[in-house]
């Protein structure tokens, strides 16, 4: 894997990726973000060696290279999951090749269901914890000691001084941000009414199909990380309507520019 890491981040240093210090990764119907770069470089999926290929229609498959709030940064628009056939190693394969280029933080965007239903769809949630439920970790490979430490610890996943700022930067600007756990499923279906009441049991307060293999590489890379939920529908087994996916495309940019303002922020301050 190293000299695939390798290969990648020769070839992106030749298009002008250079020295990124953050790490962004936009999750479904999370790609306005980009708008607010000044992009000084970029490369599409397809045309990257050694990466995967987006092939969720609302995922762009873009990484984008620039200035964010005079930060260099690096943007992941669209990312992979286990459930379009890939491994949970390709999965995380960009998280390794940022490490490579030299992030040092990274930052993480997800829709997802409400299963705590005090949270309603269109707000936020901070992620404090998650559940793995993709049944296999990304870390499972022969040879990865020699990217990290094998045995990662998971006590803190989510970096709690990024996680404050968060916190301080939803109060200055107004915008609800609930702090809860995550869980990761593998979809693509969405989840049964047992499957709801199983994960609020478990004590999970979101659910979605991303992300946690991300923050385990994250930490196998003692990169600093923090991840923020968009709650695009409510998971009430008691009054499960069926959901049209365009709805929770239509929610997830409905409530953007506040993940939008909370990122932008943020990197102001690192």
């Amino acid at each position: 894997m190293i000299k695939l890491i390798n290969e990648t981040v020769d070839y992106l240093k030749s298009k002008g990726f250079e020295t990124p210090e953050i790490g962004i990764i936009l999750g479904t119907g999370l790609g306005q973000l980009t708008d607010h770069i000044e992009v000084l470089a970029e490369a599409s999926y397809d045309q990257i060696p050694n990466f995967p290929t987006a092939t969720v229609e609302f995922h762009k498959g873009k990484l984008i290279y620039g200035h964010l709030a005079s930060k260099k940064v690096i943007v992941m628009q669209g990312r992979f999951h286990i459930y379009e056939g890939y491994s949970l190693q390709d999965v995380t394969y960009p998280v390794r090749v940022m490490k490579q280029l030299g992030i040092k933080t990274l930052l993480v965007s997800n829709a997802s269901g409400a299963i705590n239903l005090d949270f309603k769809k269109g707000e936020l949630m901070l992620i404090d914890d998650h559940i793995n439920l993709q049944g296999g970790s990304p870390l499972a490979f022969r040879g990865v000691e020699e990217l990290g430490e094998r045995f990662t610890d998971m006590s803190a996943p989510y970096d709690l001084e990024l996680n404050a700022k968060f916190k301080s930067i939803a109060k200055a600007n107004n915008i609800k941000l609930h702090e809860g756990v995550y869980a990761s499923v593998v979809g693509p279906q969405l989840e049964t009414r047992a499957e709801y009441r199983m994960l609020k049991i478990i004590g999970a307060d979101a659910v979605g199909m991303s992300t946690v293999p991300e923050i385990i590489v994250a930490n196998h890379l003692n990169l600093k990380v923090a991840a923020v939920s968009v709650l695009t529908d409510e998971c009430d087994p008691e009054n499960l309507k069926p959901v049209d996916i365009s709805e929770i495309i239509a929610m997830a940019g409905k409530a953007e520019p506040d993940m939008i303002t909370l990122f932008t922020e943020l990197i102001k301050e690192l």
